[in-house]
């Protein structure tokens, strides 16, 4: 029977479905809701009150779900993102909402939370920035909705209603994109709505290097598949190795993959150094086929 063997971290299995999807197709309703308006269209008390419900069930509904099923799934970036991004849609619901009736929120409160918001999406814009080119695009759409609405209150005017509108359309066309990239590229089995790859590369820790052990498999199964489990002498696997060490000792790593059942090992009769011969154990050839040979994945 084979064993699957784990090497490294084990492979974190979502508990819940992608749920990226899900909030970015609520944020592309919610912004074309608000597209109308935004371009100065449909200011009436149905078209605030109308606009005001789809951006509560979409923008805020869906995307809110989508945090509490990220933060289940252990992604900080996306719950994060998604939940602070609902209560904001939150927000808008809640302003259009009052438009609708008749009732102006204070302009002031409503655009000190939108500086916060700004500063906050700044620095996830560079978190982003780590994953996906488009990602940081998505971010840096979302700032730029937010520093012309600063602007517009700083100043006094109502010059960059147009950039907004703009921006929200943007928004919406990037957030359908990723969207449907995490869809349909997997089902179709190719990228048919790209993603570029990160903005930033983050330094990577130094990791264990496991190249020797690896050619220490890689020659004891060349030699078990013309010998079968005749063993092959250790002065042969280090001739076989030195170009790899380069005067250094396998013996180290030898010993440790024996210790560990790999390997099956002769000693020398009281004799200082290492081993008289050596082979791949059942378990050793387990090993090698499944990490390198990949002979669990069936096709």
């Amino acid at each position: 029977m084979i064993r699957k063997i784990q090497l490294g971290a084990t492979t974190r299995h979502e508990v819940l479905a992608e749920p990226t999807p899900l909030g970015l197709i609520g944020l592309s309703i919610g912004c074309a809701a608000l597209t109308p308006i935004a371009f100065g269209f449909r200011l009436t008390p149905a078209g605030f009150r109308t606009a005001a419900i789809l951006c509560l069930l979409f923008g805020a509904g869906c995307q809110f779900l989508s945090g509490m099923m990220s933060f289940v799934n252990k992604n900080l970036y996306g719950g994060t993102l998604f939940t602070a991004f609902a209560f904001n849609w939150t927000l808008n619901w809640w302003v259009l909402d009052s438009l609708g009736k008749g009732f102006v929120p204070d302009h002031v409160i409503i655009q000190a939370t939108e500086v916060a918001s700004l500063v906050i999406f700044l620095v996830l814009t560079y978190g982003f920035g780590f994953f996906s080119k488009l990602l940081f695009a998505f971010l840096v759409d979302i700032d730029l909705l937010y520093v012309c609405k600063t602007a517009n209150a700083l100043a006094g005017t109502r010059a960059f209603d147009l950039p907004i509108a703009f921006f929200t359309v943007g928004l919406g066309v990037l957030s359908l994109w990723i969207a449907f990239a995490l869809l349909i590229n997997p089902t179709a089995g190719r990228p048919l709505f790209p993603i570029a790859g990160p903005m930033f590369v983050a330094q990577r820790k130094p990791g264990f290097d496991a190249s020797l052990r690896q050619a220490i498999f890689a020659v004891l199964y060349e030699h078990w598949g013309q010998h079968a489990l005749r063993p092959m002498t250790y002065e042969d696997l280090e001739r076989a190795l030195e170009p790899r060490v380069a005067g250094g000792s396998i013996l180290p790593d030898v010993e440790y993959l024996a210790e560990s059942g790999c390997l099956v090992l002769t000693k020398r009769g009281g004799e200082p150094g290492g081993p008289q011969t050596v082979r791949l154990s059942a378990e050793g050839i387990d090993f090698y086929e499944q990490v390198v040979l990949r002979k669990d994945h069936f096709v």
